[in-house]
């Protein structure tokens, strides 16, 4: 085989949603008009669409595309977030905030939390929150772009997004329809393999329509009409770490206050999330159906809502964990399809980029070399692990007293989780591993924040002659007076990036 004959020249996608449509943009954007693409979605299937909120990375996938950064905004009826606020989680009547960026800006060898440990325990300081940009700017309602100027503290946090992922779905899908890619409407009744390979040859339309393509890309949502339907892959089922298997999902009227920030509030039964967009509020319950009733579940969502409830509370059910491959022959999941990690850390949208990442990091030819999609199903698959530990220590790390919160603090979780409790336990360390998406201060937000305080500092914070009480304090002041000079978000969005209602 020739090495031109060796190429990927068509591509079907199967399912539209966030995750068909990031994919086909992509794609056309990587490949131009070398490869025929075609996307085929129902609009009789309804998608999942409460990935409302993101996490940084999201820049990087838009920037990629050449996106301008106030359309997007504004098409999508987005905002801006600094970060997550979780409620009532390592007990009732306590928060905390997990930030997008640093705890201040570093001022010595050891790392700033483990001043503040000291600091703590001398009683000396609060809350480690006080020394975090992003909710100095958070608490206040204010946002702006962060400093280019590395000695500025407003250099120190970041951002993503909060949208709505239907509008998403259709700014991409004009994106993607612009660069050459061709959507067809209609329902798959059957699917074509080879004989021999296993291999997808085609997929059928309930109307007798038929396409054939080299490379299949599954964004078919839980069911996996190629990656699992036809492949029979299989499926990792992690449910005994994360055992919340349903959700409700309801917008509300927006209030007067367009939070910069997502909202988690932890429930008797799992837990909460708002997120405020320019023109609604989102709001959803996720909850395990062992331990609460949906009738239950749905009156405790709407009993919360800051506003006016536009609808009735849309379920979905799942299974959290993921795909036993996300790369099968010549099929590749993106999305649902390849698994489901509940939006505790808003990582829905981000799994969807990261698989189109890889895609294009190890884009195939028409050999599909086993060399090369084992090597994507063991990237996909550390990276999934990665962040289902971090979503385990919420869970975890609690003193709540409901039956669903008592079994989560008691359970036995992963190796690879326990060892970075215990080492943080112990010397307040942050213990890396690959593909970890969360850093250092993600890790130590949610550490703290649960109550799992470092029983002693680093032991070379006694061999530093630094006041670091002091430091704190000059970092705490600084936030507040920067953070004072901010618009607020409101006033950010109408200047820049407000949405035509």
């Amino acid at each position: 085989m020739t090495e031109d004959s060796r190429q990927i020249r068509s591509i079907v996608i199967v399912g539209g949603g966030s995750a068909g449509w990031m994919t086909a943009a992509a794609l056309s954007n990587a490949l131009g008009r070398k490869c025929k693409i075609v996307l085929i979605e129902s609009s009789e299937i309804g998608t999942v669409g409460v990935g409302e909120a993101t996490i940084p990375p999201i820049k990087m996938f838009n920037q990629t595309l050449g996106i301008d950064e106030n359309e997007f905004v504004r098409r999508t009826q987005g905002s801006f977030k600094l970060g997550i606020q979780f409620v009532d989680w390592a007990k009732a009547g306590h928060s905390y905030f997990h930030p997008f960026g640093t705890y201040g800006r570093a001022f010595d060898l050891v790392g700033v939390h483990h001043h503040w440990v000291r600091e703590c325990r001398e009683g000396r300081v609060a809350s480690l929150d006080d020394y975090c940009m992003a909710w100095a700017a958070a608490k206040a309602g204010k946002f702006a772009r962060p400093s280019a100027d590395q000695r500025n503290v407003l250099s120190t946090y970041e951002y993503a997004y909060h949208f709505d992922a239907g509008l998403y779905a259709a700014f991409l899908r004009d994106y993607a329809e612009q660069r050459g890619v061709t959507r067809h409407e209609g329902k798959i009744s059957s699917v074509a393999q080879h004989p021999t390979t296993g291999f997808v040859e085609s997929v059928t339309l309930e109307d007798g329509r038929v396409f054939p393509a080299a490379l299949f890309i599954d964004c078919s949502g839980f069911r996996g009409l190629l990656i699992e339907d036809a492949l029979k892959t299989g499926y990792e089922d992690w449910t005994h770490w994360l055992p919340c298997d349903r959700a409700l999902a309801v917008p509300c009227a927006s209030t007067a206050d367009l939070a910069p920030y997502t909202r988690s509030t932890a429930r008797a039964a799992g837990w909460q999330w708002r997120i405020p967009l320019q023109h609604r509020t989102g709001n959803g319950y996720v909850y395990s159906s062992a331990h609460i009733t949906d009738d239950d579940a749905a009156q405790t969502l709407l009993a919360t809502l800051d506003g006016k409830a536009l609808g009735d509370p849309r379920p979905l059910r799942f299974t959290t964990g993921r795909r036993k491959k996300s790369w099968n022959k010549n099929v590749i999941a993106v999305g649902l399809s390849s698994g489901f990690m509940e939006p505790l850390e808003s990582t829905s949208l981000h799994l969807i980029q990261a698989n189109i990442s890889k895609i294009l990091a190890f884009f195939p030819d028409r050999d599909f070399d086993p060399l090369v999609t084992d090597e994507f199903n063991r990237v996909a698959a550390n990276e999934a692990e990665r962040i289902r530990d971090f979503l385990i220590l919420h869970y975890h790390l609690t003193q709540r007293d409901e039956p669903l919160w008592r079994y989560t603090a008691h359970m036995r979780i992963p190796d690879t989780l326990q060892f970075k409790i215990d080492h943080f336990k112990r010397y307040g360390r942050l213990i890396g591993r690959e593909m970890d998406l969360f850093g250092a201060a993600s890790w130590t937000a949610v550490h703290i924040g649960q109550l799992n305080i470092p029983e002693r500092s680093d032991p070379l914070i006694d061999f530093r002659d630094i006041d670091g009480g002091a430091w704190l304090g000059k970092l705490s002041a600084a936030m507040a007076a920067e953070a004072g000079r901010l618009p607020t978000h409101q006033q950010y969005i109408d200047k820049f990036c407000k949405a035509t209602m």
